[in-house]
């Protein structure tokens, strides 16, 4: 008789989200399992020449459809910028902020739903019958909670553009999500990880990708009660991070860059945290010790994406955890 299939969560943002997701889903196929509900941070959402982008939600669902650009990391393969470079000559938008031309369609799309009084979710669940995604995608959120950036020098500024234009050069002071104090979970999202048998926080920015979501009210009390297994996987691999900015965002709200450090930054479920497991690179495997006196299973393995394949291994070894 075969066993039970489990049932999975996973929080994820940005490229290490989308790639992680990927080899989650091929996980979940080899298994033979129901597939997954993502929930994704919509905490770097921004509105721009008058239409709403979702840079988290996009990414992951063009990863999930096959179209992204997989050499830039984000937007669409073999997208044009025609109608960007009007918007130059305009003088509208940000002129380092680059906007495709079909990536500008599900902009435009999606702008008209939610003026239609579509919510967020529901706006991501009509996305999501374009193309055979195989996964469920959530927003963390209907509210709009976009992240701002204080900087050392009193200035504050939308994480697009520190991010994007400044590439994380400007000293941060902290990072703030305005009015996700007063948000709530959006439809599904605590009823997923309350049902799940296993919570997977992806290798995300865990500042900017993963904390947001973890800061609307009530999701990291539903971790927190699940019965569910919740295991994280490592960002930081041998004391660097695998893509982006992540070690200006962790050194800002007092993080040390390591694997073990971001772990400890989410905390055992023992001790008022999140995690039960966290998977290691093999490269920091003299952590291991250390999370577990600290109430957090480490589990030790290869950790870089370099293929689907590859992401595959390390999502299943993180279901085993």
């Amino acid at each position: 008789m075969r066993p039970p299939q489990p049932r999975v969560v996973v929080l994820a943002g940005g490229v290490g989200g989308s790639k992680f997701t990927l080899g989650v889903r091929a996980a979940l196929r080899r298994l033979g399992a129901p597939e997954a509900t993502v929930v994704v941070n919509t905490g770097d959402d921004l509105w721009l020449s008058g239409v709403r982008l979702q840079p988290d939600v996009d990414s992951i669902t063009y990863a999930l459809a096959g179209v992204n650009d997989t050499v830039r990391g984000w937007g669409r393969a073999g997208d044009t910028e025609r109608v960007n470079e009007e918007l130059q000559a305009w003088g509208a938008g940000w002129p380092w902020f680059t906007l495709g031309d079909l990536d500008l369609g599900t902009h435009l799309a999606r702008t008209g739903w939610l003026r239609e009084g579509l919510t967020p979710t529901q706006v991501l669940g009509r996305m999501a019958q374009r193309w055979p995604l195989g996964i469920r995608l959530l927003p963390m959120t209907d509210s709009e909670v976009d992240t701002h950036v204080l900087l050392e020098d009193g200035r504050r500024l939308h994480f697009q553009e520190w991010w994007t234009r400044h590439r994380a050069q400007l000293p941060p002071r902290a990072f703030e999500n305005p009015g996700i104090a007063d948000a709530v979970p959006a439809p599904g999202v605590t009823d997923a990880i309350a049902a799940a048998d296993v919570v997977l926080l992806a290798p995300s920015n865990p500042v900017v990708s993963i904390g947001p979501i973890l800061a609307v009210p009530g999701v990291r009390e539903a971790l927190r009660t699940t019965s569910a297994r919740v295991v994280g996987v490592s960002p930081i691999i041998g004391g660097r991070v695998v893509r982006g900015m992540a070690d200006v965002c962790l050194t800002a709200i007092g993080v040390e860059t390591s694997a073990a450090a971001v772990a400890r930054h989410y905390g055992a479920r023992s001790a008022e945290g999140v995690l039960d497991a966290w998977l290691l690179a093999e490269e920091d495997t003299a952590s291991a010790a250390e999370l577990e006196a600290a109430g957090i299973r480490a589990v030790v393995r290869p950790l870089w994406m370099s293929d689907e394949d590859a992401s595959a291994a390390i999502a299943e070894a993180a279901l085993r955890a």
